[in-house]
């Protein structure tokens, strides 16, 4: 089924909540991102080492995504092109192939933390060695992929927020048995650091939130669901075009974009202070809680079984959801740019493999973990300042450009992302205490 036969039909003057809630879909398999093995380990040491202390810097994280994700998306509705294309269009040749080799790194990263998370998953559930749970988070992910390929984005969309409601519930489910002092917990919205080591917490927070695939997808995705590509009238030519929009229409989109934003970011947003707190909670003093094994030791000890339980389910449903949300966006960041694409599935095999490969050499996966997000790092930029100039170029948005409030918001957001990020480099690589 092609993404055209998949949509809901959005002609017509009504648009009421019912239609709405069909809209609904692109912000969720991007909020995949921001709830990644990436963020559980960061969510856990700092909650672990400083308490409630960064609770303001993923409070902080979740509006500048909402941000970040809306304009990603606005950008793919406006011009029917995802961010990759649009860049792909613009750059020169070697300066395409240069900016889709960074991508692509990042996208290696970032799949190579969901596999090692997910593998860490089955081990702490099931016993199994991390090459196998390596092997079987990939398995299946290609399955989950095949879906995809074989029913449209639509029934993807599906399939991801189910197993996003199945990490809601396993990392919050702590909170209701041991529910956060609220005075602390507010307390921890005030802006501080506690030494170094609490500034790079919090840049690694910051960067296994803001991840950079998550931007260059959240504008294909948006572009798929409520703009899919159809052969041009004639025919005769062989290309595609966009389907045009009107006017009230494309404002009516960019409506409920905001509105799948902020419902998808608040939930996923939830989950990372859920988890924080449940680490303050819990863990805040524990030794050997600075691993994601360590932690689900303690959570053990602390809540019982049950609780651990749930836990390693979320974090596995994490590893699954984001590992193919990963894949999706690496070939959406090649196609764009280097107009080639691999089949999905291809792609996965081909992207698993580093993976397996480390978890089979006895790397420590926690630390792999670390050095992922790092890298990540250094890809936040290159995602973030072309997304900014698009969506503030009046020629290119029209009436739909970044207003000033918006357009100031988004340098100030930028400026912190990446100076935050390149505090994060340079304390990780310098090994500042």
């Amino acid at each position: 089924m092609t993404n055209a036969m998949a949509q809901p039909k959005l002609g017509g003057s009504k648009f009421g909540s019912a239609r709405l809630l069909l809209l609904l879909g692109p912000a969720f398999v991007a909020a995949i991102a921001y709830v990644d093995p990436g963020n559980v380990a960061a969510n856990l040491t700092s909650g672990a080492k400083f308490g409630f202390l960064l609770v303001w810097v993923l409070v902080a994280a979740n509006v500048m995504a909402m941000l970040i994700q809306y304009q990603s998306a606005k950008l793919g509705l406006v011009t029917g092109k995802s961010l990759p294309e649009i860049l792909g269009e613009r750059l020169r040749p070697l300066g395409r192939r240069a900016f889709w080799l960074q991508a692509e790194l990042v996208a290696m990263a970032t799949d190579l933390a969901e596999v090692i998370g997910g593998a860490i998953a089955l081990n702490l559930l099931f016993h199994l060695p991390l090459p196998l749970g390596g092997l079987i988070v990939g398995l299946i992910s290609m399955a989950m992929l095949a879906v995809q390929n074989r029913f449209g984005q639509r029934p993807f969309e599906s399939v991801i927020v189910f197993l996003l409601l199945v990490i809601t519930v396993g990392f919050l489910f702590g909170l209701v048995i041991n529910p956060p002092n609220p005075a602390d917990a507010a307390a921890g919205l005030l802006p501080r650091f506690e030494g170094s080591e609490s500034v790079l917490l919090a840049a690694s927070m910051l960067g296994a939130t803001v991840m950079p695939h998550a931007i260059y997808l959240h504008s294909a995705l948006a572009r798929d669901r409520h703009r899919p590509l159809k052969l041009s009238p004639s025919g005769s030519d062989g290309h595609s075009a966009v389907e045009e929009f009107s006017p009230n229409l494309l404002r009516r989109l960019i409506k409920a974009t905001r509105v799948d934003v902020v419902v998808a970011l608040l939930l996923a947003g939830s989950v990372n202070i859920g988890m924080l707190l449940l680490a303050a909670s819990t863990l805040r003093g524990v030794e050997g809680t600075d691993t994601i094994e360590g932690a689900h030791q303690a959570i053990s000890h602390s809540l019982g079984p049950v609780v651990a339980t749930v836990f390693g389910i979320g974090l596995l449903a994490s590893g699954l959801a984001s590992t193919s949300v990963g894949c999706y966006a690496g070939a959406t960041v090649m196609s764009g740019l280097l107009k080639f694409k691999v089949p999905l599935l291809l792609r996965r095999v081909i992207s698993l493999i580093p993976a397996l490969v480390l978890l089979s050499i006895g790397v420590d996966p926690t630390w792999a973990l670390v050095i992922s997000q790092m890298a990540l790092s250094f890809g936040i930029p290159f995602a973030l300042i072309p997304l900014l100039r698009l969506t503030s170029d009046r020629k290119l948005m029209g009436e739909h450009r970044d207003g000033l409030p918006l357009r100031l918001a988004a340098i100030l957001s930028t400026v912190l992302i990446v100076a935050l990020n390149l505090v994060l480099i340079y304390l990780t690589l310098s090994g500042a205490e």
